[in-house]
C-alpha cells in the first residue's frame, strides 16, 4: 500500500479555527485558532492516519510573483473576524490576539514530527503544488476549502474540504463540474476569483463554461483549443465573442491561478524539498504539555494526535 501524506493550507485551516472557534484559556483570552487548529489535526489523523504531515504558511508580504502581474491581486479583502456576537476584545485587541495565536501555534507545530514550510514571498498554494510534484508514489491528500487545489488533483492527490466534508478526486471533480483538473485553472480563468480581486469574463461561470467548452472534460491542456473553438465555433453565442475579447485578462487570471508548474526560484524549490523529504521527525511531548499548560488550556485530550506523532517518529527510525 502507498504511504499517505496529509498537506494543509495552514492559514486555511487556521483562520478557520479562529473564526469559529469560541475556546477561552482559563484566564479568559481566547484561543479557539490555536486550540481548534491542533483539535482539527487530531480529527484528520484519526481519520487519515497518515505517514507524513505537511504544513505550508502564506510568507511574510505573500506572493510577490502574483503582485507584479496583477498588482490588485487579494487586494479589497473584509479583515478575519471572530463569527460570534459577544466581543470579548476591541478590535486592536482582537487583531494583536489573532497574531499572537498564529505565531503560537507555529511555536507549537516547530514541537511535533511536521514538516512546516514557511518562505519569503510565496504563498501556501506555490509551496503545495510543489510539495504535490515532488512526492511521487504518495497518496496525498490536501487540506483546504480553496477551490484553486482542484487543478492538483489527480490519480495519487484529492483534496478534502473541511468546511464541506468532501473528499474530491478527479472522477467526482469531471461529474460535478464537467471540467477536468487538467481543465480547473483555464475554467477559473475564464470565470474569475471575487474573492482574490480577479474579474472574469462577464456572466461566463463555470456552468457555463462547461456547457459551451465540453472539450474542457479531457484529460488534457486546452488552453489553446479554447481561444480556437471562440474563432471556429459557427454559433452566436455571446460567450464564445466575450471570451476572445477578454483574452488578454483570462491569459493573465491563468499566470495568477495555475499551479501545475509552480513558479518558484530553484532555492525556494530546494527548501521545500529539505523540508518535506529530509526533515527528521522528532516529538517533543513534555514541551507541547508545558506549552499548553501555560496558555491555559484546561481541559483537552489529544491522545490520538500524539499517538500519530509517535506512530511517524518511529516509522521515520
Amino acid at each position: 500500500m502507498k504511504k499517505r501524506v496529509i498537506i494543509i493550507d495552514a492559514l486555511n485551516a487556521y483562520l478557520r479555527s479562529y473564526i469559529v472557534n469560541p475556546s477561552l484559556s482559563i484566564n479568559g483570552d481566547p484561543i479557539g485558532g490555536l486550540k481548534g487548529f491542533m483539535g482539527s489535526l487530531q480529527v484528520l489523523c484519526r481519520q487519515m492516519k497518515p505517514d507524513k504531515i505537511v504544513i505550508a504558511w502564506d510568507g511574510p508580504g505573500g506572493s510577490q510573483r502574483r503582485k507584479a502581474i496583477n498588482k490588485g491581486y487579494k487586494e479589497g479583502r473584509n479583515p478575519i473576524r471572530p463569527n460570534r456576537s459577544v466581543r470579548l476584545l476591541s478590535e486592536e485587541e482582537e487583531l494583536r490576539n489573532k497574531v499572537w495565536q498564529q505565531t503560537r501555534l507555529i511555536e507549537y507545530l516547530n514541537h511535533v514530527p511536521v514538516s512546516q514550510i514557511m518562505l519569503e514571498g510565496i504563498e501556501a498554494d506555490d509551496i503545495i503544488a510543489h510539495a504535490c510534484n515532488i512526492l511521487k508514489g504518495w497518496e496525498k491528500v490536501i487540506i483546504s476549502s480553496d477551490k484553486d487545489f482542484i487543478q492538483c488533483c489527480n490519480e495519487e492527490t484529492v483534496l478534502y474540504r473541511p468546511i464541506q466534508k468532501k473528499v474530491m478526486n478527479k472522477k467526482t471533480i469531471v461529474e460535478q463540474y464537467g471540467i477536468h483538473p487538467t481543465n480547473f485553472a483555464l475554467a477559473r480563468a475564464i470565470a474569475g476569483d471575487k474573492s482574490d480581486n480577479l474579474p472574469g469574463v462577464p456572466r461566463a461561470g463555470l456552468k457555463t463554461i462547461a456547457r459551451r467548452f465540453p472539450f474542457l472534460k479531457e484529460n488534457k491542456h486546452m488552453f489553446d483549443r479554447v481561444f480556437k473553438h471562440c474563432k471556429t465555433v459557427d454559433s452566436n453565442v455571446r460567450i464564445y465573442k466575450d471570451v476572445l475579447d477578454n483574452k488578454k485578462l483570462v491569459e493573465s487570471n491563468y499566470k495568477l491561478m495555475q499551479l501545475y508548474a509552480p513558479s518558484l526560484s530553484p532555492q525556494s524549490k530546494r527548501k521545500i524539498s529539505e523540508a518535506v523529504n529530509d526533515m527528521l521527525p522528532e516529538f517533543n511531548k513534555t514541551g507541547i504539555l508545558s506549552m499548553m499548560s501555560k496558555d491555559g488550556f484546561g481541559i483537552y485530550d489529544f491522545t490520538d494526535l500524539f499517538s500519530t506523532f509517535r506512530k511517524i517518529v518511529v516509522d521515520s527510525k
